[in-house]
């Protein structure tokens, strides 16, 4: 029974700080993505109707997008996801991608399997931290009474990499890259982009991008190693609306689709560009590591 419990708890936490990194920094969308209204933001809306063919001015402010995002290196965030019935989710936190990526998130699940397997575990909520060359997770006090009393778990992302699948190499890849910028290259691989129009979105003045995206048709610079992450999490159509400021900086992203485990959605919004992003790696004695769980268990 115990061992039950600890794997359960170890996977299911894996699979939670994975998904809060990927939804704040970029993931798969709708499955109306051929047909969709815009929905209503702070501001003025438009509406999508049918194919776009990205036009040449269109495709250069995407560019800038992708090249100002960049050379900011870190921000704030907040998103909501929500994975069909397997889980949803809210995420706060600051990431950073000068050099290699950090961050550290704070979240929330609000809903889904996953989440009722947390709630069997006490916990409701989650701590995470991203280093280069692992996240750590902090569990509760009931949890971590199954750790012999520590209060982390250290994902290695080479020990991730290894597990069964290839879910664990693509929440790896998503792990090491906390950058914003997997929305604006989707719109830019998928040609199907058009400018929606001027918004405001929490008080800022932003221009409404939005696309469909179709794995199979993505092309371009990078597509390759796009289509193969949207395969492995089993999207074929998504759309992504993304709202930018004067400075070229994404404000908000929203992206939406169809999984093989259902509908998803997500919405993350970006403040406090340039922050600085500070992430201690946690102590040693309080800490335990995932491998060396799962070798416990014989998995």
């Amino acid at each position: 029974m115990r061992d039950r419990i600890i794997r359960r708890g170890v996977l299911s936490i894996a699979a939670l700080a994975a998904l809060s990194a990927v939804a704040a920094c970029g993931f798969s969308g709708d499955g109306e993505a051929h047909r969709h209204s815009v929905a209503p933001s702070d501001g003025r809306t438009g509406r999508a109707e049918g194919p776009h063919r990205t036009d040449p001015r269109t495709a250069t402010a995407l560019r800038a997008v992708e090249q100002a995002t960049a050379r900011a290196g870190s921000a704030r965030i907040e998103s909501t996801t929500a994975m069909g019935g397997m889980l949803s989710l809210k995420t706060e936190g600051a990431l950073g991608w000068s050099g290699d990526s950090v961050g550290t998130l704070s979240i929330t699940y609000t809903g889904g399997r996953l989440a009722e397997t947390m709630r069997t575990l006490n916990s409701t909520s989650m701590e995470a931290r991203l280093l280069p060359d692992a996240y750590y997770a902090k569990v509760g006090a009931a949890f971590a009474r199954h750790l012999r009393g520590r209060h982390w778990i250290q994902y290695a992302y080479d020990d991730l990499t290894a597990l069964p699948g290839g879910s664990g190499a693509y929440l790896s890849d998503q792990l090491r890259s906390t950058a914003p910028l997997q929305p604006v290259r989707l719109l830019l691989a998928s040609g199907n982009v058009h400018r929606v129009g001027e918004e405001t979105v929490r008080g800022r003045r932003t221009t409404h991008y939005s696309g469909t995206v179709t794995t199979a048709a993505l092309t371009g610079r990078g597509a390759a190693g796009l289509k193969a992450q949207l395969e492995q999490a089993g999207v074929t159509t998504e759309t992504v609306d993304i709202w930018v400021d004067d400075h070229d900086l994404l404000v908000k992203k929203a992206e939406r689709g169809e999984l093989s485990t259902g509908r998803m959605s997500s919405t993350a919004y970006y403040r406090e560009y340039g922050v600085k992003v500070t992430v201690a790696k946690p102590p040693a004695a309080d800490t335990a590591d995932f491998k060396e769980l799962m070798d416990t268990q014989g998995s």
